[in-house]
């Protein structure tokens, strides 16, 4: 799951660009909202679980579409949800300001531990999805962030896009190497 957001015992937050036999190189923490100020500060909207991580963060990746730009982190503060951060050597908000809904990413040596049952997202789409019988329910999409649990929207050829629940009750198991959900459908989510 997602590297940050880890609250379930099955969430975990972060993601990324190209994968390595299903695993990202570099994963998502936050995307730049807006500037803060004239000075090059920005108001990153963070994509993690933990926005204090961006404390311990030395650099990260702005991905512009085109390139990734390493930054270095100068100083971070924090004002409601969002992490205020300065980049060195960029001093005005001119320097900063076209990249306002830009992703930055870490590599995933730098991305916060996962515990056992957690997952970064980014491993997690596309996983095929089996239901308990054995048979192919659909593919993971996406995941949604609820209050209580996350909800995984699985595709399926059959129902269209399903909600299923982030619990114990109905993820049974999930396999990143194999690519691979088994879940249980509880009367009602159909």
């Amino acid at each position: 799951m997602r590297e940050g957001k880890e609250n379930c015992s099955l969430r975990k937050w972060d993601r990324m660009n190209e994968r390595e036999s299903k695993m990202e190189k570099q994963l998502q923490v936050g995307v730049i909202s807006s500037t803060h100020g004239i000075r090059g500060e920005v108001k990153v909207f963070p994509t993690t679980n933990d926005a204090a991580r961006f404390k311990q963060l030395k650099q990260v990746y702005l991905d512009n579409g085109k390139e990734q730009i390493l930054l270095q982190i100068e100083h971070v503060k924090f004002f409601k949800q969002f992490a205020i951060l300065k980049f060195k050597g960029i001093n005005h908000i001119n320097d900063i300001e076209k990249y306002r809904g830009k992703s930055l990413l870490v590599d995933r040596e730098d991305a916060v531990a996962l515990e056992e049952d957690e997952y970064y997202i980014a491993d997690m789409i596309g996983m095929e999805v089996y239901t308990e019988e054995g048979s192919l329910f659909g593919s993971l999409r996406d995941v949604m962030e609820t209050g209580a649990n996350d909800v995984y929207i699985i595709s399926t050829k059959e129902h269209g896009d399903v909600l299923i629940p982030a619990i114990r009750d109905c993820i049974l198991d999930v396999n990143v190497e194999e690519n691979r959900m088994t879940i249980h459908l509880m009367e009602g989510l159909i």
